[in-house]
């Protein structure tokens, strides 16, 4: 699907610099004192329209969250959601998680989010997919000896892949969903695509691994 261009989107970017961090690499290993507070920092790696990380924070208020989302169109969406929960916990990027150690100093994050990641099905695009080894040592990098990534897609052939990837770069595994809304978790926050999925009857897939 094609996405609208939104002309207005980095007007209301920087109006609400508040939410939109403008240069998200000056605050490398600093973002505590973006939050001044010393709560742990939870990053989600394609925000979209911000259901999810919105829901989170909201849910868990003594969590710092950044929210990463590439596309100007998609974020103004998250933007808005943050900006009417009038919750604090939270901050979003409107860059490409291309390395995340330009952005993060080494063990900064204490959890990292990825959900429905675009899966890149093709073999030629295999380096592109968030759960490639080198993305992998990214997160190995930037996360606390004790950090977690939790993964959730609908799509079968991009989790077992991941689930590969993960025992090949040996992460632990801790937790493997075939079907998370059957576990009936009333922790678990939805993101957009994930309530549309469900409804159409589609099994949603969840692992939580821990860094080697």
């Amino acid at each position: 699907m094609r996405l609208r261009n939104k002309p207005w989107a980095d007007d209301y970017m920087n109006e609400n610099s508040h939410i939109v961090v403008a240069d998200p690499f000056s605050k490398k290993g600093k973002w505590v004192s973006e939050f001044e507070n010393e709560n742990p920092v939870h990053i989600e790696i394609g925000t979209g329209k911000g259901q999810f990380i919105t829901g989170m924070s909201k849910q868990y208020p003594n969590i710092n969250f950044i929210g990463m989302e590439r596309v100007k169109s998609v974020i103004v969406g998250a933007i808005k959601k943050v900006k009417e929960a009038e919750i604090l916990n939270t901050r979003l990027l409107n860059e490409d998680a291309d390395d995340l150690r330009e952005l993060f100093e080494e063990s900064e994050v204490d959890q990292i989010y990825l959900n429905f990641s675009d899966p890149w099905p093709k073999a030629r695009h295999e380096k592109r997919r968030l759960t490639y080894k080198t993305f992998l040592e990214q997160y190995q990098s930037i996360l606390k000896s004790d950090g977690k990534v939790v993964m959730k897609t609908d799509n079968r052939q991009l989790f077992e892949y991941s689930l590969v990837s993960f025992s090949q770069s040996g992460w632990t595994l801790e937790e493997v969903s075939l079907n998370l809304h059957n576990l009936e978790d009333a922790t678990n926050v939805m993101t957009e695509y994930e309530e549309k999925f469900s409804e159409q009857g589609h099994p949603i897939y969840r692992c939580v691994v821990r860094v080697p």
